[in-house]
């Protein structure tokens, strides 16, 4: 694999939600190569127990190891929520976790000290978004709220479709209710439902997309560990997951917003 800073950057998810994340790195991280995983023949990860996220999670994380990556990125929240310190534990190289990426961009953004978090089933009873806003800032009201119908709707492609509207209203009237002034899309699905969601809670309220968020985080790591590519060719970019699902290239297209190259099944 040659020296340290031409390793990858290895990037990991339940599914394929976790290119919004890749693409953010792409934008901001023109250079670097990057490895994808997702775990497509398991997802969805927001409704299984602790002990199997766990476990699935220690999995991907030797995989990717295994491919020398230089920065391991978790960018499935529901993973960040339950089994980053299992992850860190097994890990040689850094790693970081789109949650700390997202609170601290909320605590930042936040005027009247009021957020909202939109997330998994999983990752909003972990209550971990709440934990990392609060450790930076304690006086933060944080509402949180569970939409376990979006997942299923953006792979759907319904990003704006009347029962997609509907879904959304319902979800995000009580956390409104609350005067909240910044939220947080706490899934790495959430921000191709950007447009939709920012009609409905309007202009006064700030959206938080954890993806860009983990991106600026990413930069500002690589250049502090001097661990930036000092090549200037086109990177190499590397796709693998555990099964090929239906429609896979078309809703992988739309999370990456270009075309997605060859992508390779595994079995972990």
């Amino acid at each position: 694999m040659g020296d340290l800073n031409s390793r990858a950057i290895g990037v990991f998810d339940s599914g394929i939600g976790g290119l919004t994340v890749v693409r953010a790195l792409m934008e901001r991280l023109p250079f670097e190569n990057i490895v994808y995983f997702g775990d497509t023949a398991r997802v969805p990860y927001g409704i299984k127990s602790v002990e199997t996220i766990n476990r699935y999670a220690l999995q991907i994380t030797k995989f990717l190891i295994k491919k020398e990556v230089k920065l391991l990125i978790v960018a499935c929240n529901t993973m960040a929520a339950v089994a980053f310190e299992a992850i860190k534990g097994v890990s040689p190289v850094p790693v970081l976790e789109v949650i700390g990426a997202g609170a601290a961009a909320a605590a930042a953004r936040t005027k009247n000290k009021t957020i909202g978090v939109i997330g998994t089933p999983a990752t909003v009873n972990s209550n971990a978004y709440a934990r990392a806003i609060h450790r930076i800032d304690r006086e933060v009201r944080v509402f949180s709220r569970a939409c376990p119908l979006f997942v299923p709707l953006v792979e759907e492609g319904w990003l704006d479709h009347a029962a997609t509207r509907l879904a959304a209203l319902e979800y995000l009237r009580p956390v409104l209710a609350e005067g909240i002034d910044t939220l947080v899309l706490g899934c790495t699905h959430y921000p191709l439902l950007r447009p939709l969601i920012a009609d409905i809670v309007g202009a006064s309220v700030s959206l938080i997309d954890s993806a860009e968020a983990m991106a600026e985080i990413a930069a500002g790591l690589i250049v502090r560990e001097k661990l930036g590519n000092p090549s200037e060719t086109p990177p190499a970019y590397h796709f693998f997951v555990s099964d090929v699902p239906y429609r896979f290239q078309t809703i992988g297209e739309s999370f990456l917003g270009r075309s997605l190259p060859h992508v390779e099944m595994v079995k972990l």
